[in-house]
């Protein structure tokens, strides 16, 4: 049985030894037996651990073809790709053929037959994956601080290009071009396998011209985003798998610098590829096939969804969790109470708005009835100071506590150039992202206070429809030119304002600050965490992800109880509550109920919740002359 040593360091060689033992005798399904040999491997103690991170690793430090992993989102679905499945080989001094595998694999051995009748042509699909955009810089340590892999530089793979981070690229891809191209080469077209002299050949069809990093867009969704990007190739069940998808992907790394080398050659190795380049724009075979060395081919034999992307929790549902989940619901309550206290002085004193913050903070789309979405809690935070830069310090509170996180300022500027909708490009056959092409449960800050006097442009219009669309249907319409396409899905929307909002939301609350204008900024200096921040910070963070991802139910009884309720606010005043309201207070039920470690509704929770909603409405009442807002 092959060593943790093997699998993870030579996977092909697990791959290629099943292979091999299937040749010899009845095809047992190897390559069911292969994949779940790495499934088996995986579920040991501190196993997925060991296997190093595309994330947190530099590639030059980690070896090619051995096993990864590479925590993402789905970004993009290139077309189906058609590879060697299997391929003989002939040794030129004794002419012994030899049948071998080419599944995960982008460049075969030497000496391939291509009129033998034993080779099988195979499919696999690819998957263009981003890290998962916004995620903050406490996921990323915690991740990489977890890990018990050994790495060390790489001395067996040496591209031609100066070696650098990930970071080092994104930074040159920001460069003028000038700047950018010393560094831009393709990879040397001298690469030999082994001992022998001889080119490898390609199991897929590249791109007949080499991409330089010069041309490179790693089509991150947000601006400024830093990773690598990865080609995820997939060989079974690819159907499963949708657009937006965040997993992590266990697989063989493929950094082969022949990839790039091939793209660029133009012998009879290249020509026997030309029906494929004659399919295939400039554009396309840029974006399809960019050097290895930048954008690294993973493949993929096995992955797991990530219903969350917080490393403090553990990696099984928490059903399969029980005493995580009954240890953390015990002391929900408990940490909710801090977790107030806390927003009530980051919110300048006000505890209502901290209520509310808190609710909306652990809400979730848990299901969607038709076309409306179920759970969702948007947040219009108005009368927001606009001194200190006090929403900016609002958000980096909020980036402290959740996994994912995204600031956009509603400047005019912003409005009218940002590419918030992904935007399908034929020539290049690829899907550009946009901003709003995020992973679920991402916090999106919408920051009103920036917004200005001046005239949005069509783009503008687009955008600030497209959000709109967000909040209402958390659905976001994708510009395929010709059509649009819809694209559900789950991000929690906090809009700060001084006003009302532009924008619709679920529920909007005016900020009442226990704190003169003038004393804002040194105030906000004596927000912090306490004493003990590390662990105050993790409990926090382990509550807001909890309390989202609990299931939660109604009684019979207390849907009778709050009907009657409905009833008899309208006996009086009919206009006083309408079903929108009765709607309203619902969600805040369930999540109240949530906040608190409970997965029913209770009586008291339906009348502290009540309670909530009158304290709330009355605010906006007395707020009603001043700022045109509605209760």
């Amino acid at each position: 049985m092959p060593s943790t040593h093997d699998w993870i360091n030579d996977p092909l060689g697990v791959v290629e030894g099943m292979f091999a033992a299937s040749q010899n005798g009845p095809n047992s399904g190897w390559e069911t037996k292969a994949v779940g040999f790495f499934k088996d491997q995986l579920k040991e103690k501190d196993a997925q651990m060991m296997v190093p991170s595309l994330n947190d690793v530099p590639l030059h430090y980690l070896k090619p073809n051995s096993l990864v992993k590479f925590r993402c989102l789905i970004q993009d679905m290139f077309d189906p790709e058609f590879y060697m499945g299997v391929y003989e080989t002939v040794d030129p001094s004794t002419q012994a053929k030899t049948l071998r595998c080419g599944k995960y694999k982008d460049v075969t051995e030497c000496g391939v037959d291509f009129n033998s009748r034993s080779a099988v042509t195979a499919e696999r699909q690819t998957f263009y994956c981003v890290p998962i955009p916004g995620e903050n810089q406490w996921v990323k340590e915690r991740y990489a601080g977890t890990s018990q892999a050994r790495v060390v530089p790489s001395t067996s793979y040496v591209p031609s290009r100066q070696k650098r981070s990930y970071e080092e690229d994104d930074d040159m891809d920001t460069q003028p071009q000038k700047q950018r191209e010393p560094h831009a080469g393709p990879q040397s077209s001298t690469e030999q396998h082994g001992n022998g002299d001889c080119k490898r050949q390609e199991t897929e069809a590249p791109s007949s011209q080499a991409t330089s990093a010069s041309h490179l867009d790693l089509n991150f969704p947000l601006p400024g985003e830093k990773g690598p990007s990865c080609l995820v190739k997939v060989y079974e069940e690819w159907d499963s798998f949708k657009l937006n998808d965040t997993l992590e992907v266990y697989g063989i790394l493929s950094v082969s610098p022949a990839l790039s080398a091939l793209a660029d050659e133009k012998d009879a190795s290249s020509s026997l590829l030309a029906p494929s380049e004659c399919m295939e724009t400039t554009e396309e075979q840029r974006v399809h096939s960019p050097p290895a060395s930048l954008v690294p081919r993973l493949h993929m034999l096995c992955t797991q969804p990530l219903p969350h992307n917080n490393p403090l929790m553990p990696n099984a549902t928490l059903e399969n969790n029980s005493a995580f989940l009954s240890s953390t619901l015990s002391e929900m309550a408990a940490v909710r109470a801090e977790l107030l206290s806390y927003f009530t002085h980051v919110l300048l004193g006000d505890a209502l708005a901290a209520e509310y913050l808190i609710l909306h903070l652990i809400s979730n789309v848990y299901t969607r009835r038709d076309v409306l979405p179920l759970g969702k809690f948007t947040l219009n935070l108005s009368g927001c100071p606009v001194v200190a830069s006090y929403t900016e310090r609002l958000y980096h509170i909020i980036q402290q506590l959740v996994p994912s996180s995204h600031y956009l300022g509603m400047s005019l500027q912003n409005m009218n150039q940002m590419r918030l909708v992904p935007k399908k490009d034929y020539v290049a056959n690829r899907l550009v992202s946009g901003a709003l092409q995020l992973a679920r449960n991402t916090s999106l800050f919408l920051d009103e206070t920036q917004l200005e006097q001046g005239q949005l442009d069509t783009t503008g219009v687009r955008n600030v429809t497209a959000l709109g669309n967000l909040i209402s249907w958390q659905k976001v319409d994708y510009d395929f030119n010709y059509h649009q396409m819809e694209f559900p899905c789950n991000i929690n929307v906090l809009i700060a304002s001084e006003g009302r909002s532009l924008l619709p939301s679920d529920c909007q609350v005016h900020l009442q600050p226990q704190i003169a204008p003038s004393h804002v900024e040194e105030y906000l200096g004596s927000v912090h965490m306490h004493p003990q921040a590390s662990s105050q910070l993790s409990k926090y963070r382990i509550f807001l992800s909890v309390a989202r991802l609990l299931d939660y139910s109604i009684s019979d009884e207390v849907t009778k109880s709050v009907e009657d309720d409905f009833v008899d606010m309208r006996k009086d005043d009919p206009q006083s509550i309408s079903a929108e309201d009765l709607h309203r207070m619902l969600v805040v039920a369930r999540l109240l109920s949530l906040s608190l470690g409970q997965t029913s509704l209770s009586r008291d929770n339906w009348l502290k919740t009540k309670h909530l909603e009158m304290l709330r409405r009355t605010r906006m009442e007395q707020h009603k002359s001043v700022n045109g807002n509605e209760p």
